[in-house]
């Protein structure tokens, strides 16, 4: 359960000395994107701050955001699990099973009425209860017997903010996102196939250091992750301006690194961090290993046409309005690249 002490009292118990605290607190504001400046105050709001009742719930998923929690290190998940947060519910993390699992949540609950968090990863089905049950008791009612004491809910995943994988056509299960089901408490997006690992913990971190929601876009994700398009923040973009794309992925605009938008890439319309957190501690990205952006954190991104045909090919009739965009400003880069050539062959006449 949440420790009656205070985060900082809890963190010089263990140990941690004032300036790795101060380092965690440095990193949380660059994960935030919030200015230098407000490490104190972020450093001041949590060692007073006590630690919040989590309770993570899973439904129709694959654990793939779990496994990518466990992957993070920004703050690290021991950090997260063991000084930041009290995880009282988890299927994969905790030791408890059966009875003793649910009676966990139950008392969590119970201890931390209208303060405890909620997250949320998978889908839940409503084409019939028995698709996804727990303890006997269906997703559908579990999410609601488990929100009504939340201050807020935070839905992990594609599946959980968008209906994922489970939600494709035909969605045979009926699929639905945590927000179709919640209105009454607030709900934060946090989408992605998995979703950034530094981006999970990013945003608890937040709740806890201010004690309310980031600013958050008209679907429901943090600004300071989703803000931009992967595109406007790839290393690639460059060559998009220029008009050099690569064809296939063993050609030599492949090898030297051109834009991989005729090969599907969807970082044009795909809002996430990934150009510039990355994944792997910061290693790399799918883009800058040769493959392009699937669009895992835009909704329906599985109904979005083929994941290597370009967007101006799309076949979705939800896609129709992107790639028309899409191809646009592929032409626009086309036509910058003559531009920039007739304005160097100009230049050079005119030294001539």
């Amino acid at each position: 359960m949440t420790d009656a002490i205070t985060l900082g009292e809890h963190l010089r118990a263990q140990g941690i000395s004032r300036r790795g605290f101060l380092k965690f607190c440095a990193a949380t504001a660059s994960l935030m994107a919030l200015p230098p400046n407000m490490v104190p105050a972020i450093a001041k709001a949590l060692e007073t701050a006590r630690r919040p009742s989590v309770i993570w719930l899973s439904f129709q998923e694959c654990t793939g955001c779990t496994e990518s929690l466990t992957r993070s290190h920004a703050p690290t998940v021991e950090g997260l699990i063991f000084n930041t947060i009290s995880l009282d519910y988890h299927h994969t993390l905790q030791v408890a099973a059966g009875h003793q699992a649910e009676q966990a949540r139950a008392d969590a609950m119970k201890e931390n009425w209208g303060k405890y968090l909620v997250v949320v990863d998978g889908s839940i089905p409503l084409g019939d209860p028995g698709f996804s049950t727990i303890a006997g008791v269906s997703n559908v009612e579990m999410l609601q017997e488990t929100v009504k004491g939340a201050a807020a809910v935070v839905a992990v995943g594609s599946c959980a903010a968008f209906g994922g994988l489970p939600g494709a056509a035909p969605n045979p299960t009926g699929a639905v996102s945590v927000r179709d089901l919640v209105k009454d408490t607030p709900v934060i997006n946090v989408p992605g196939c998995p979703p950034i690992p530094v981006v999970i913990t990013g945003v608890l971190a937040h709740y806890l250091t201010f004690g309310k929601l980031p600013a958050l876009d008209e679907l429901g994700r943090p600004k300071a992750f989703y803000g931009q398009t992967i595109h406007d923040r790839c290393y690639r973009r460059p060559f998009y301006e220029r008009g050099k794309f690569a064809e296939s992925f063993d050609d030599e605009g492949a090898k030297k690194g051109w834009c991989l938008y005729k090969l599907g890439c969807k970082g044009p319309i795909t809002y996430n961090a990934c150009a510039t957190t990355k994944w792997n501690e910061g290693v790399s990205f799918p883009i800058e290993a040769g493959h392009g952006c699937l669009g895992c954190s835009q909704p329906r991104f599985w109904d979005l046409g083929g994941f290597y045909k370009p967007l101006s090919q799309g076949t979705s009739t939800n896609a129709e309005t992107l790639a028309a965009a899409a191809a646009a400003g592929v032409a626009i880069g086309v036509g910058s690249a003559m531009l920039s050539k007739r304005r160097k062959d100009q230049s050079q006449k005119e030294e001539v």
